[in-house]
């Protein structure tokens, strides 16, 4: 590995710390928190002005913001992502973690589509494939999705009186309970289904969000009865939950600690 250049390492410092705050700073504020010589800020700010990475807050002389130039370099990153491509190499990192099927699904109406799986290699597992289609309130990804709808985009998607489909006797129908549910998940941030699309398999779930902090999709493991405990859930609660949030970066979302 090459060595690190001092002055552009400096300079990208000087851009990450527009990350926090307001969005606007000044160049003793970046000396005092970069700990730099004045002269070098001066220099280094003047420099990524004039390449548009920052430009002068109007009517506030002195203060900087981020110019045009991260934005064009910040799409041109986001065109190339590709959530299926993503999801599948975070997929499988989860799934060598746990051993069991880990999915990426999306929402298309009332319905999940699965865009990318890896299974377990135990021999008694969920059976699924990459582009299933599957009812939403039925499984831990559908609804951790729907769940994170406006009220008014879940009730164009199912009003009141709709009737819901079961897939297992233990498949919620009652849209009201099903909004329950749906709250709990909201305050909860993970998403629990056990055995409501198959009656040997429970799942748990947790959100995907892109650059913009929406959700997208959502992860989940899917693990058959014999393998499953309160223990075992709380586990990969935890491990999906962390799956989500390494996608959703790599998808530009950017996690405040």
């Amino acid at each position: 590995m090459g060595r690190l250049v001092p002055a552009v390492t400096r300079a990208l410092d000087i851009l990450e710390l527009f990350l926090d705050g307001d969005g606007t700073l000044s160049a003793p504020d970046i000396v005092r928190r970069l700990q730099l010589p004045r002269t070098t800020v001066h220099e280094l700010v003047t420099t990524l002005a004039a390449r548009s990475y920052i430009v002068q807050v109007p009517g506030q002389p002195g203060r900087y913001r981020l110019g045009v130039r991260p934005y064009q370099l910040g799409s041109r990153y986001a065109e190339q992502l590709d959530l299926a491509a993503e999801g599948q190499q975070v997929a499988r990192s989860v799934a060598e973690t746990c051993d069991e099927t880990v999915h990426v699904a999306i929402l298309e109406g009332t319905d999940v589509i699965y865009i990318a799986k890896v299974d377990s290699t135990h021999a008694v597992r969920m059976v699924s494939a990459a582009g299933r289609r599957l009812p939403a309130h039925c499984t831990s990804v559908g609804k951790m999705l729907l769940a994170s709808l406006s009220g008014a985009e879940l009730g164009a998607r199912l009003p009141d009186g709709a009737g819901l489909a079961a897939m297992t006797p233990n498949s919620i129908t009652d849209p009201a309970r099903l909004r329950e549910a749906l709250a709990e998940i909201r305050e909860r941030g993970i998403a629990v289904e056990s055995r409501e699309s198959n009656p040997d398999v429970s799942c748990v779930a947790a959100p995907v969000r892109d650059r913009t902090g929406q959700v997208v999709a959502a992860l989940s493991i899917s693990v058959p009865m014999i393998r499953w405990s309160d223990e075992r859930r709380v586990e990969l609660e935890q491990l999906a939950a962390k799956g989500a949030v390494e996608l959703s970066e790599r998808l530009g979302h950017r996690t405040v600690a």
